[in-house]
C-alpha cells in the first residue's frame, strides 16, 4: 500500500507541476495531450498495484488454509484484510475490505503470472438478419464488413495490440478475421504502426500500414461504428476495407487556443485498399457495383511508382470548439490524391482527386450519468474527380466484334472510349439519441449521386444487353433507423432497418441484428 499511495502521490505532483507550467495560450492542447498520457499511465499503475495486491491476498488465504488444516497445536488463523484502492460504500479511499479475488473484464490480458508490455484486445462482432435484395454483398451492401448474405454473417474478429515501445514511440497492431458470402475465411491486417510520443514543437509522426486521415469514419474500425454498417459514400469512394496502404503520417498540434491539428500522409496508391487510386483487376459484367468496373472500362493502366506523385498523397485539418459547457463542435476538411489504373496501356496519365468536408456536433447533459443522455450529429460529404482513361474494346485487335467484347451501336464494332473526367459525390448525415444510460437510438440518411458521363449516353451494348447507367455510379439512397442496446461497455446488441432506393434497379428491404462482445482491453473512442 505504500507503493500505491507513493504512487499516486507521485501522479499528483507530477499533474500539479505540469498545470502550473501552462500558459494561457498556445500550450493548452499540449498539456491536455500530456495530461492524457499521464492518466493512462497513472490508471495502469493502479492496475498493477490491484493485481499485486489480489495476487499477495490469495498466497495469505492459501497459507491460512494450509495452516488450518494443520494439527491442533497450529495457531488459529486470521483474517486477512487488505486496503484497496477503490471508493467504499461511505465514498471515502482507502477503507478497509476484504480484496476481491478473480478477474475484471477490463484487467490486461496476461500469459502466465508475468503481464505481458502491452494491451492486448479482442472484439467480436456478428450479425443476422435478411433482406429482399439478391445481390447483398458488393451490390446492396458495400462495405467489406457489412452483412453479406442472409442468415449470419461473421463481420469481423479482431485482435488488437497496443503499447508504449519506450519513452519515445507506442505501437499499435489490428488483424482482422472475417467470413465472405461463400464461407472462405479472410485474414488481414488492418493496421500496424508506430507512433512518436516525444517530438518537439507539437509534432507526432506515424509510419506503418495504416488508415488514412480521412474523414471521420475511414480511420475507425467495426466495434466502434454507431451503425451495423458502413455509410454508402465510403464504400463506393474509398472502397469496402477503407482508404488504408502502408505509408507515413506527420501530424501537427498547431499553437491555437483550441483543438487545432493539420495532418500530411503518403502512402502506396495500389491494391483493392485504394479502391478510386490503382485497383487494378478484370472486367465482370453485371449489376454488382462492387465487381463492375468503373466507367466500362478495364483497370489496365497501372504505370507502377515511378515518381513521387505516383504514390497517395493525403491532407487533413480538423478544429474542435467547447461552445459551451455541454456543447462541443469539431469541423473537418480532407483531401486525397493519386494516380487511377483506368483505361489501357495508352490511356496516359490517369489521377483520381477525393475531397471530403465532415462536421459533428455533440451535447451531452451537464448532469450526466455515465455519458448519457446525450445527442451526436455527425455528417460527411465527398467529392470525386476520376480521369478515366481512353480504351479501346478490340481487345485481340482484329476489328471484329468478339463475345465479351463492348460494342458500339453507331457501327457495330467494337467500342473506342475516350478520355473524360467523372465527377461524383455523396454524403451521410446521422443522429444519435442516448436517451438512457445503455440506450442509444439512431437515425441515418446516405445519398449518393454523379454526372452522367459521355459513355453512358452512347447506349453501348455488352453480349447483346444495353449497358446503359454505370451502376458503380449510380443514383441511390438510403435510410436507417437503428436501436442499439449496450448491457456494458463490453458487449453490445444493434438491431437496425435499411430501405434502399436504387435508382434504375429496386428498392430493397434489410432487417440485421448485430451482437458484438469485447475480451481485455480496448482504446477510448475517439469524439
Amino acid at each position: 500500500m505504500r507503493l500505491n499511495r507513493a504512487c499516486v502521490c507521485c501522479a499528483v505532483v507530477g499533474l500539479g507541476s505540469l498545470l502550473a507550467q501552462a500558459q494561457p495560450t498556445n500550450e493548452v492542447e499540449a498539456l491536455r495531450q500530456q495530461l492524457r498520457q499521464m492518466t493512462e499511465t497513472f490508471e495502469k499503475t493502479v492496475q498493477e498495484q490491484r493485481r499485486l495486491i489480489e495476487e499477495l491476498t490469495r498466497k495469505i488465504q492459501a497459507l491460512e488454509q494450509a495452516r488450518s488444516a494443520a494439527p491442533a497445536t497450529t495457531a488459529p488463523p486470521t483474517t486477512s484484510l487488505t486496503f484497496t484502492n477503490e471508493l467504499s460504500p461511505s465514498g471515502q479511499p482507502g477503507t478497509r475490505e476484504p480484496a476481491r479475488a478473480g478477474r475484471r473484464p477490463s484487467d490486461p490480458i496476461r500469459i502466465g503470472t508475468q503481464p505481458v508490455d502491452m494491451d492486448i484486445g479482442l472484439v467480436g462482432t456478428f450479425a443476422a438478419g435478411t433482406s429482399t435484395g439478391s445481390d447483398i454483398a458488393g451490390g446492396l451492401q458495400l462495405g467489406g464488413h457489412d452483412p453479406n448474405q442472409r442468415g449470419f454473417t461473421v463481420q469481423g474478429v479482431e485482435l488488437n495490440l497496443a503499447g508504449s515501445v519506450d519513452p519515445y514511440f507506442r505501437g499499435n497492431v489490428n488483424v482482422s478475421l472475417g467470413v465472405d458470402a461463400g464461407g472462405d475465411v479472410g485474414l488481414e491486417l488492418e493496421e500496424a504502426w508506430l507512433e512518436s510520443l516525444s517530438l518537439p514543437a507539437n509534432l507526432q509522426v506515424r509510419a506503418g500500414q495504416m488508415y488514412t486521415e480521412f474523414g471521420r469514419h475511414n480511420p475507425t474500425h467495426l466495434h466502434t461504428w454507431a451503425f451495423v454498417d458502413a455509410p454508402l459514400v465510403n464504400g463506393r469512394f474509398l472502397g469496402p476495407d477503407g482508404l488504408r496502404n502502408p505509408g507515413a503520417r506527420l501530424a501537427w498540434l498547431m499553437p491555437m487556443p483550441f483543438f487545432s491539428e493539420l495532418s500530411i500522409g503518403v502512402q502506396d496508391s495500389q491494391g483493392g485498399t485504394a479502391a478510386s487510386f490503382r485497383n487494378g483487376g478484370g472486367h465482370h459484367h453485371g449489376h454488382d457495383e462492387g465487381t463492375l468496373p468503373l466507367a466500362y472500362r478495364h483497370l489496365d493502366n497501372d504505370r507502377g511508382v515511378k515518381h513521387f506523385s505516383d504514390l497517395l498523397l493525403s491532407g487533413r485539418y480538423a478544429a474542435s470548439f467547447e461552445l459551451s459547457r455541454a456543447q462541443t463542435l469539431l469541423v473537418g476538411a480532407s483531401g486525397a490524391f493519386g494516380p487511377n489504373a483506368s483505361g489501357g496501356p495508352d490511356a496516359g496519365d490517369t489521377r483520381t482527386e477525393l475531397y471530403g468536408l465532415d462536421l459533428t456536433w455533440k451535447w451531452k447533459s451537464p448532469q450526466h450519468h455515465g455519458g448519457f443522455p446525450f445527442v451526436a450529429w455527425q455528417t460527411e460529404w465527398m467529392l470525386r474527380r476520376y480521369q478515366a482513361g481512353a480504351f479501346n474494346w478490340d481487345l485481340d485487335g482484329n476489328g471484329q466484334l468478339e463475345p465479351g467484347e463492348v460494342m458500339d451501336p453507331l457501327t457495330g464494332r467494337p467500342a473506342w472510349l475516350p478520355g473524360e473526367t467523372l465527377l461524383d459525390w455523396g454524403l451521410y448525415t446521422q443522429l444519435l439519441y442516448g436517451f438512457r444510460k445503455g440506450w442509444v437510438a439512431g437515425l441515418r440518411l446516405d445519398h449518393l449521386n454523379g454526372q452522367q458521363a459521355d459513355y453512358e449516353r452512347r447506349g453501348l451494348v455488352l453480349d447483346g444487353e444495353p449497358l446503359g447507367p454505370d451502376p458503380a455510379r449510380a443514383r441511390r439512397w438510403r435510410l436507417s433507423p437503428n436501436l442499439t442496446w449496450y448491457p456494458s461497455e463490453y458487449s453490445k446488441i444493434r438491431l437496425q432497418y435499411n430501405y434502399d432506393d436504387r435508382r434504375g434497379l429496386s428498392d430493397e428491404h434489410s432487417v440485421w441484428l448485430q451482437f458484438e462482445f469485447v475480451l481485455g482491453t480496448h482504446a477510448a473512442h475517439k469524439f
